[in-house]
């Protein structure tokens, strides 16, 4: 069961750019969340899967003693979760049809939240150099408030709030 979790139902088992595959299924369906739901929805789904993370990479590092392996995806997909945040919260406040696709805002966020989880900058590395499954979900958490925030900012130039 923690290998499923763990690798968002066999996603992290690609054989190359794991995270990255997790990242964009995770993006799929956080649109298809939104639309089932709202931000409501993408929200509580983001909190179990950050739960179900913990757990899978405890009893991974418990059972095998490996803190990080690159099959682990769940940080990945709460992490681009997180990153959506601002642009599923928006949709949802402003009774925008559950099919709207604003896809700058979203494929802005995919590549901002890669970028970040790949470079791994300040508080992103900091998480990532700690051991266990606080380290393991910590880094992906930070860097998908980072791209939230860094989301948010595009919006408010691309919509006008700051003039």
């Amino acid at each position: 069961m923690r290998r499923i979790v763990g690798s968002f139902g066999g996603i992290g088992f690609a054989p190359v750019a794991a995270g990255t595959w997790g990242s964009l299924a995770a993006l799929g369906l956080g649109y298809l969340l939104h639309r089932a739901g709202g931000f409501p929805l993408l929200g509580l789904a983001t909190l179990a899967a950050l739960a179900a993370g913990l757990w899978a990479a405890r009893r991974e590092a418990d059972t095998l003693g490996k803190f990080d392996p690159s099959w682990i995806v769940i940080d990945e997909v709460v992490g681009m979760w997180i990153a959506l945040f601002p642009l599923s919260l928006g949709l949802w406040l402003h009774d925008a049809p559950p099919a709207l696709f604003p896809w700058p805002g979203w494929v802005s966020a995919f590549l901002i939240f890669r970028l970040l989880d790949i470079w791994k900058p300040g508080p992103v590395g900091w998480a990532d150099r700690r051991h266990g499954a606080t380290g393991v979900m910590l880094d992906d958490v930070i860097a998908g408030v980072l791209t939230a925030l860094a989301v948010t900012a595009m919006a408010a130039i691309a919509h006008g709030w700051l003039a």
